[in-house]
C-alpha cells in the first residue's frame, strides 16, 4: 500500500484513509506527496 505524506502537517497517511475523500484526516489539507525511500546521490563532474 502506498503511503502519502501531508504537505501541511507532515503526517503519514495510508491509502485506505484516502479512498473516499482525498483530504488529510488530521488537518484538512489537500496536498499530498509520496516520500522517497532511497535517495540516489550522483557525483558532479
Amino acid at each position: 500500500m502506498p503511503t502519502y505524506k501531508c504537505f501541511k502537517c507532515e503526517k503519514k497517511i495510508q491509502n485506505t484513509n484516502l479512498d473516499k475523500r482525498f483530504v488529510c484526516p488530521n488537518c484538512g489539507g489537500k496536498i499530498f506527496y509520496k516520500p522517497r525511500k532511497v535517495v540516489k546521490k550522483v557525483k558532479a563532474v
